[in-house]
């Protein structure tokens, strides 16, 4: 995964954190006359180019929501084969992310994965661990109001066993009992063909990204419109509430 850095000195520094919903890659297939699984093929293709792209652009944090907990109601056959994309990209992409000093996560909820699937999670994350070229992290079988409230109840939890006082709660005890407690959040938001909508992703995360849109559908999505994207995020006046300068 051979990489030419694409920031320039002149240059505002590049987002800290991105993340994508990666949208339409059914509708890719379709228009081409093809299945469904090809568009997900090919899905898992132009995140190699993101991945290249974020690289280039000196993302640390990119963050890709997969397949979240409403998509259990596709197919049964469309589960299968994004299932088998999921554990073919574990078994035969991960050596070459940790050569290139990626970190790779998964968030989400586990339980309803198959057990060969988390034992490959598991040793994904465990085989690139000590990497900070870029955390990859994609969000498997989640969901943005399950996550806050699985943060709500260990809190819950917490302060029924006497660990902590509920005097003490406050944002960052919620923040530091979700998914994404050793990451920042997301600076910038992207979501590809078309729709602009959040979906149920990384909520409590995104109070302060900025948002971007493209009618782009993910499989022809490339590190060039990344590039758009951040260039469009530059363009942002960022204010977190406070009045414009």
């Amino acid at each position: 995964m051979e990489t030419v850095s694409l920031q320039k000195k002149d240059q505002a520094p590049p987002p800290e954190h991105i993340a994508i919903i990666m949208d339409g890659n059914g509708r890719w297939a379709e228009g081409q006359g093809l299945p469904r699984t090809i568009g997900h093929q090919r899905g898992a293709d132009a995140v190699k180019k993101t991945v290249k792209g974020a690289i280039a652009l000196g993302i640390q944090y990119l963050t890709l929501f997969g397949f979240s907990s409403e998509n259990w109601k596709r197919p049964a056959s469309e589960i299968k084969d994004l299932m088998g994309l999921l554990r073919f990209y574990l078994q035969k992409e991960i050596k070459e992310l940790n050569k290139e000093g990626i970190r790779f996560k998964i968030i989400g909820d586990r339980n309803r994965l198959e057990n060969d699937i988390v034992a490959l999670i598991e040793d994904a994350e465990s085989l690139t661990s000590g990497n900070t070229r870029l955390t990859l992290t994609i969000a498997l079988n989640y969901g943005g109001r399950a996550e806050i409230t699985s943060a709500v109840r260990r809190v819950a939890e917490e302060v029924e066993a006497g660990t902590l006082a509920s005097g003490d709660i406050d944002e960052t005890t919620i923040a530091r009992r979700l998914y994404t407690a050793d990451m920042p959040d997301p600076d910038l938001l992207i979501r590809t063909s078309g729709e602009e909508r959040i979906s149920n992703f990384m909520l409590w995360q995104l109070a302060y990204s900025e948002l971007v849109f493209t009618g782009v559908l993910w499989p022809e999505f490339s590190g060039e419109h990344l590039e758009s994207a951040v260039m469009e995020f530059h363009s942002r006046n960022r204010r977190y509430g406070a009045t414009g300068g």
